[in-house]
């Protein structure tokens, strides 16, 4: 099947009903995408598929013929979000980071974080980082750090 994967065109031959999630690990070698629940519950496998957050978990690979894909590695460590993830101390465990980092690329420019668009459940490490502080930061004109 031939789709588009962070802004290359790709032709994969896996089973129509393989997870997405797995092609791209698989498949791709793309190991950035993490599986936490596998129900579609957590987020931390969030990629955008034409443009939309969705769970790798859930798509079957039959789902995105012709799609173009981005993933973590499809922002290639540029994007502002991951800079304010990194400065505003949003970044997590490793595993939650990716998805939801990929979620907040899908919201775009909205003033408000609140969105029913924001996928998944919290995770359990929500309490103790300031993860909607790194998104709003990143929406934002770049300030000089506030850490320096």
């Amino acid at each position: 099947m031939r789709f588009t994967l962070n802004g290359a065109r790709r032709a994969v031959t896996a089973h129509p009903m393989k997870r997405l999630l797995d092609v791209l690990r698989e498949d791709c070698g793309l190991t950035g995408t993490k599986e936490g629940c596998g129900e579609g519950e957590c987020g931390a496998c969030t990629v955008l598929v034409d443009g939309a957050a969705v769970n790798a978990c859930l798509v079957p690979f039959a789902q995105v013929g012709g799609a173009h894909i981005i993933t973590i590695e499809g922002l290639g460590g540029r994007h502002p979000l991951q800079h304010a993830f990194v400065e505003y101390g949003g970044a997590q465990c490793g595993i939650c980071t990716p998805g939801m980092i990929m979620a907040a690329v899908a919201l775009g420019p909205r003033s408000s974080l609140d969105a029913p668009t924001r996928s998944s459940s919290p995770s359990r490490w929500t309490p103790f980082v300031d993860a909607s502080g790194s998104e709003r930061s990143a929406r934002e004109p770049l300030k000089p750090s506030r850490r320096s």
